[in-house]
């Protein structure tokens, strides 16, 4: 979608007539490839991890946050199950401090301001890639430039063989738990100048899976019951070239889903039935023109629906249920101008405009409409050895609602600065450093919700630092490669949105006061055993101390915040060989607390989840087939990511997929 594409056109001939060679002559069909640019990371001037679809198929990764769990300096919340809710934090400054983007246009959601990256398939990914600060590309949107950190969801681009003018991809997939998951995607050129790609996904579990119940020295074998998913998905893409300087991508997404919310485990009860409706649509169109070698420019456009319906049936509530009812709209555009004043100095401005409302079936419903304008001028300075890039961005947000109070206009100017240098011209050696500050404005819920809704928020003050040391290298010679990327940070939050007791009821206040300290390690290496096999590792570690510093009075002052390790880290190691490719995937994350007091009560347990994957690709007369195994948690191992939420223990999955 969205994005820089490149078009490759492979050419194959014969040798020069003028010295022909005697090998007989073999004829290889044509291959259009299409594909995004992987971002830089090791010469950019703010940290970027990425990994590619391709990579995280040999992996195989079940789902975007398991990919993002392998990212350095991320923490996954994970309610559990296939169907459980999955929101990423970066460099523990919370979930709201992180943009998803999906094909360059950001996603949403002002009611709860996360996302669930869950509801994204892995099937149709090309590309995962994370950036603290943001992104570097001048073109970005300013809404991309509001946040602490980026998560960026790239789709592929369809790939047609030969003088083919369509193709076809299908998977399915089965698994543990009643998994079902099949996968459709058919694309066509309508013209040389438009592509057209429909895709289809389904996803079906009961999610019912084992687990052991701890109640002091007893241990009894339970199962995990409501855990069930029914959920599918649907795109439709246009790629439309104008020339070889403007193109036009317009993309539509469904998402609708049914599934049932287990809750935490509660002793000597099993009867949850809490449930959950959820539908999104959004359709987003987005257009670039390079008109010279100066002037550039990118205008998006975007429009979103949500609704979610819970219920929870008890006799605790007045007529025996309890019903939810939400309904968002938002109405979003962009425009960005770039121009390239000389050789070394580039600019850009940035202007994003949305409206955002948001309704439901609460008494005395606020019904509030949001009005944001984002401005972001960018500059970007490159000469020698020093790149430099920087960012000012103006924010402001207004409200109206149709009964109660409204908030006071929000309005402020967040500066951003990050720059790289080549010390030594020899060596692939780089030096980088960031400094960054954000706000996040305070949700809907924040404000509305019930009579937990404090009108009166400030927005979350967050500022970062970075410095980080890079390098690339062959320094031995059975190695193809080696890198090496060391980052360390501090990041401080005030004026944390916190729910705070009341004399009657909690209420949302500005009490918080969090400080961050970490250090972030990836490295890679490739090495070419034989001719025909060969071995890639990958590893990250991270060492966060995050902080609470809001109460000098309070028993977890200078007390690591919940659900924040000390010590996480992962691990790949792949052989691809001939005959098939073997992948071995070590995700280890430390102990963690799930209250605000460090004390031996309250701590979940470290744990380490070892996954094993066979695959191998078949080029068959007119298509590949790709067939693959999988075991995740191969040591069965139980553990919480979210107290008394379990995760699953060992399971299998198996894939099938045939392109054309």
């Amino acid at each position: 979608m969205p994005g820089v594409i490149f078009m490759l056109v492979l050419f194959f001939a014969t040798a020069s007539a003028q010295e022909r060679d005697t090998m007989p002559e073999r004829r290889i069909d044509e291959v259009t490839v299409s594909a995004h640019r992987m971002p830089r990371q090791l010469t950019a001037t703010v940290p970027v991890q990425a990994i590619s679809g391709e990579k995280i198929k040999t992996l195989g990764l079940q789902n975007i946050a398991d990919a993002v769990r392998r990212f350095a300096g991320t923490t996954v919340r994970d309610y559990g199950g296939i169907g459980g809710m999955k929101t990423v934090s970066v460099r523990s400054l919370g979930a709201h401090h992180t943009a998803i983007s999906y094909d360059e246009v950001a996603v949403s959601n002002c009611q709860a301001g996360q996302i669930d990256i869950g509801r994204f398939s892995l099937d149709n990914v090309s590309m995962l890639s994370l950036s603290v600060g943001q992104e570097e590309d001048l073109l970005r949107s300013a809404r991309m430039a509001a946040s602490a950190a980026v998560l960026s969801i790239r789709t592929e681009m369809p790939r047609f063989i030969g003088k083919r003018k369509y193709s076809v991809q299908a998977n399915v997939r089965t698994g543990s738990f009643g998994q079902f998951q099949p996968f459709l995607r058919a694309a066509f050129k309508a013209s040389e100048q438009t592509i057209v790609s429909i895709d289809g996904h389904f996803l079906r579990a009961d999610g019912t899976y084992p687990f052991i119940l701890k109640n002091g020295a007893l241990r009894t074998r339970e199962k995990r019951y409501n855990s069930d998913i029914v959920a599918w998905h649907s795109e439709a893409n246009v790629f439309h070239s104008f020339s070889n300087t403007s193109d036009l991508n317009i993309k539509a997404y469904y998402f609708n889903s049914e599934r049932g919310l287990p809750g935490g485990v509660i002793l000597y009860n099993n009867d949850n039935r809490e449930r959950l409706w959820d539908e999104n649509f959004f359709t987003q169109a987005s257009y670039k023109n390079h008109f010279s070698d100066q002037w550039s420019m990118q205008a998006q456009l975007k429009y979103t629906y949500s609704w979610n319906k819970y219920e929870d049936t008890d006799v605790k509530y007045e007529n025996g249920k309890q019903i939810d009812l939400n309904t968002q709209n938002e109405y979003y555009a962009s425009a960005t101008a770039q121009f390239n004043a000389t050789d070394h100095l580039r600019f850009s401005l940035a202007e994003d405009g949305a409206i955002n409302t948001l309704n439901n079936n609460i008494n005395d419903n606020p019904s509030p409409v949001r009005y944001t304008s984002l401005t972001a001028l960018r500059a970007h300075f490159h000469r020698g050895a020093l790149t430099v890039n920087g960012t000012l961005l103006y924010t402001f947000v207004t409200e109206e609602v149709k009964r109660g109070d409204r908030p006071d206009d929000r309005k402020r100017l967040t500066p951003s600065l990050s720059l790289t240098c080549r010390p030594f011209a020899m060596h692939h050696f780089y030096i980088r450093a960031l400094y960054k500050k954000t706000f996040r404005v305070p949700t809907f819920n924040d404000l509305y919700y019930l009579r937990l809704g404090n009108t009166g928020l400030r927005p979350e003050l967050a500022n970062e630092y970075n410095i980080g040391l890079t390098w690339n290298g062959t320094p031995l010679r059975f190695l193809d490669h080696l890198s090496l990327t060391v980052d360390g940070y501090y990041n401080e939050v005030r004026d944390k949105i916190v729910a705070f007791p009341s004399t009657y009821v909690w209420k949302m206040a500005n009490f918080g006061e969090v400080k961050i300290t970490g250090l972030d390690i990836n490295a890679s290496a490739g090495a070419s055993v034989t001719d025909k096999i060969r071995l890639a590792l990958n590893g990250s570690y991270t060492y966060q101390r995050a902080i609470d510093q809001t109460d000098p009075e309070a028993k977890n002052y200078n007390q690591q915040i919940p659900y924040t390790p000390h010590h996480s880290g992962s691990g790949a190691v792949t052989f691809e060989t001939p005959w098939a490719n073997v992948a071995y995937t070590l995700v280890a994350v430390g102990k963690r607390y799930y209250l605000k007091q460090n004390i031996p009560v309250n701590r979940i347990n470290g744990y380490a989840e070892h996954t094993l994957a066979v695959s191998r690709l078949f080029h068959l007369r007119s298509c590949e087939m790709r067939v693959q195994a999988e075991c995740v948690n191969l040591t069965d191992e139980q553990y919480d990511i979210i107290k008394y939420y379990p995760m699953p223990g060992r399971s299998f999955r198996a894939t099938v997929s045939i392109k054309l």
